[in-house]
């Protein structure tokens, strides 16, 4: 079990996420959490980030000259030694919203947990939104996978299938309490046509809101027609939450 002050971790590297996202990160983890802790951003730029966040060089994966590394970057924070950490860390993606208190993320048992995927329930595939692991415990996972890439590239459609699948030969995967990190997408907007009026909740139980694709946090906010049939009204309690 991690003791505190607990280690937090996030990554921002190209253009999509603005250090804006790293700022209400970081500002929704103090109001949701007692304990001590620590933010570590690991970034290619650290511009506009607050001063509490603890800045570190974004973790590189080592690939061929010319490989595409989108969709497997987070992979890059198994390595033994990732910006000087040691023991327990909680990943957390920059576009998630907490909503309620996060003590229970440092707490619950596991080795690896992650949340379990709702479209892929049957495979035990992970969503690595949230996920907590033992620095450097699973680094041959990532040997494995720079050795190994174009077989594994085409044998998995994404870093979190690869590395659930990874963990789960050796009996270590386990997933967060269903209730706790649900998507905004397929959990909390109504489903087609009520979605058009009636407005999004947070599921009971929830602690972090998790997006994918459309909308984003700052869409639901708007509310937006990404595809006819997933309208998103105006969601006041996703602007209450996603703040500094």
């Amino acid at each position: 079990m991690p003791q505190p002050p607990y280690n937090i971790i996030c990554m921002k590297w190209g253009t999509k996420y603005g250090a804006d996202y790293v700022n209400r990160l970081y500002g929704m983890i103090a109001r949701h959490l007692k304990t001590a802790f620590q933010l570590t951003c690991f970034t290619d730029n650290a511009q506009g980030i607050r001063p509490e966040v603890r800045i570190c060089d974004l973790p590189k994966l080592d690939l061929p000259a010319g490989t595409p590394e989108r969709g497997w970057n987070k992979l890059s924070t198994l390595q033994a030694d990732l910006g000087g950490l040691s023991g327990d860390v909680l990943f957390l993606d920059l576009d998630v919203v907490i909503v309620d208190n996060i003590e229970d993320f440092f707490t619950y048992p596991g080795d690896f947990l992650i949340i379990r995927d709702s479209k892929f329930r049957k495979k035990l595939i992970g969503n690595s939104s949230v996920y907590r692991f033992k620095i450097g415990r699973y680094a041959d996972i990532l040997t494995q996978f720079q050795q190994n890439f174009m077989e594994i590239r085409q044998t998995y459609r994404n870093e979190q299938a690869y590395l659930t699948t990874e963990i789960a030969k050796r009996g270590e995967l386990n997933f967060w309490p269903d209730s706790w990190c649900p998507s905004f997408k397929y959990h909390c907007m109504q489903p087609f046509p009520l979605n058009y009026v009636k407005d999004a909740i947070i599921p009971q139980g929830a602690k972090i809101i998790i997006f994918h694709g459309h909308p984003e946090p700052h869409e639901a906010i708007q509310g937006i027609t990404h595809k006819w049939y997933r309208h998103v009204r105006p969601t006041q309690w996703v602007a209450d939450y996603w703040h500094e």
